[in-house]
């Protein structure tokens, strides 16, 4: 067993070394395939390691393209603005990237470099083949992500490989980009499920060599490709996201700036294992706007924005209102239903149909309210009148509705045209009504009660 002294750690540690192997390492005590995942505990604890700056980076046109039918360029050059509207000049919202394929897709990375907006930046995602990098070079994108599998399930199943196949391989490829003097951004794909020791670490040795003789950075996304990664303390690698991170960061060297986290929901975790991937020592979190993405999705942009504010105590600059007119437009332009209940962007994420929290809501909307919506979001807390709602949901409905529309009158529980209201509102489901009611039906109601 080899030991060397870590400048990192400032200590003796094991030495880590590649191994090829003639089988693939499928982690089965893990991942039997037949069986839901398991989670095996290792019990080892990493210390955190917040990096000096955080960034957001967005797959939007990229993973977030996969899922649904392509925008088009309009729409793409809009949600681009709204990208760079939302980041404010903070650089928080650092790159975005994009296809380079198609003739359109060409076309909108042309429109979006000449809107000449620092932030984010525009890069690209091609294959790992050299003459993708000429695409890359001839468009003037400085920074490209190259797809490079690492694990054994994609290695030896999908490109029918050895690891010191695919590792030379990927080399050749970043080398191509280090010579067109394009920054790459190698994508580890399916980074949960690799020999962490064995593979990663030492691909990442041998990138990090190719970057101090390029003397450019080589950049890293670890890649949560089947939203497998667990935040749980003291589980064991591959699924550890503490320890990856770590391991990347203080084993392989990779400044944190250079590191990027990449989840995938299927575990429900996208959002707190970018979180965890922040707290461990990588600078960039990978988003998609609404979470749109393979599958499950991918970590929504604008939980990301909220988690940067929580851990950080500020927005530093960014424009946290743009989130809601980024939702109304995927809504009333590109057609997307987002989820009621999706937090920050869906209709009913600050809406309460039960009347003790609208009650509440009327003494005062802290008690029932997340934080201050209508400041923040512009989307102030309302209500939604069912059954359950009572009188003070209807008072709540009644007072948001005559302010919207410039009345000045504002009611109480103890108005009689309230409580005709809500007699109207009882007997809807004393016949059998099981919906909620429309704001359309009960603004016609209100009129009628209160004769305007």
């Amino acid at each position: 067993m080899n030991v060397k002294f870590n400048p990192k750690t400032h200590i003796l540690e094991i030495e880590y070394q590649f191994r090829d192997v003639e089988e693939p390492n499928l982690f089965r005590n893990i991942y039997p395939y037949n069986e839901v995942p398991r989670l095996v505990f290792n019990h080892r604890i990493v210390p955190m390691n917040v990096p000096e700056k955080l960034y957001i980076t967005d797959t939007t046109f990229r993973d977030g393209q996969q899922s649904r039918s392509p925008y088009t360029v309009e729409q793409i050059c809009r949600i681009y603005d709204y990208l760079h509207e939302l980041d404010n000049g903070s650089g928080v919202i650092l790159h975005t990237e994009f296809f380079v394929y198609s003739k359109q897709d060409k076309e909108v990375v042309l429109k979006c470099l000449e809107k000449g907006y620092d932030f984010p930046k525009v890069t690209a995602w091609i294959r790992a083949k050299k003459e993708d990098f000429e695409i890359v070079k001839s468009l003037g994108i400085k920074e490209t992500g190259i797809l490079v599998s690492c694990s054994d399930y994609h290695i030896f199943k999908k490109l029918k490989m050895t690891r010191s196949q695919a590792m030379k391989q990927y080399l050749e490829i970043v080398s191509s980009a280090l010579e067109a003097g394009i920054i790459p951004r190698c994508h580890f794909e399916d980074i949960t499920r690799a020999d962490f020791y064995g593979f990663v670490l030492p691909f990442i040795n041998e990138l990090m060599k190719l970057s101090k003789e390029a003397k450019m950075p080589v950049k890293i996304r670890a890649c949560d490709t089947l939203g497998l990664g667990s935040p749980i303390p003291g589980v064991a690698l591959p699924r550890s996201v503490p320890q990856i991170i770590y391991g990347i960061v203080n084993y392989g060297e990779v400044p944190s700036e250079w590191l990027e986290w990449h989840g995938h929901n299927d575990f429900y975790k996208a959002v707190i294992n970018s979180t965890m991937a922040w707290l461990y020592g990588a600078s960039m979190v990978n988003t998609s706007l609404l979470g749109i993405g393979e599958r499950t999705g991918n970590t929504p942009l604008e939980a990301m924005v909220m988690e940067y504010i929580q851990i950080r105590g500020s927005a530093d600059g960014m424009n946290v209102a743009v989130i809601s007119e980024i939702a109304e437009y995927f809504k009333k332009e590109i057609g997307y239903e987002i989820p009621p209940m999706t937090p920050f962007v869906g209709e009913n994420f600050n809406a309460t149909r039960a009347g003790i929290h609208a009650d509440g809501l009327m003494k005062d909307e802290e008690i029932y309210n997340i934080f201050d919506t209508g400041k923040i979001l512009g989307r102030p807390p309302k209500v939604i009148i069912d059954a359950y709602s009572g009188v003070a949901g209807i008072v709540i409905w009644i007072n948001r509705y005559f302010k919207d529309s410039g009345i000045d009158i504002q009611v109480d529980k103890k108005d009689l045209r309230v409580q005709k209201v809500k007699e109207w509102v009882d007997s809807q489901y004393e016949n059998g009504r099981n919906t909620s009611i429309s704001d359309e039906e009960l603004k016609e109601v209100v009129k009628e009660v209160f004769g305007i």
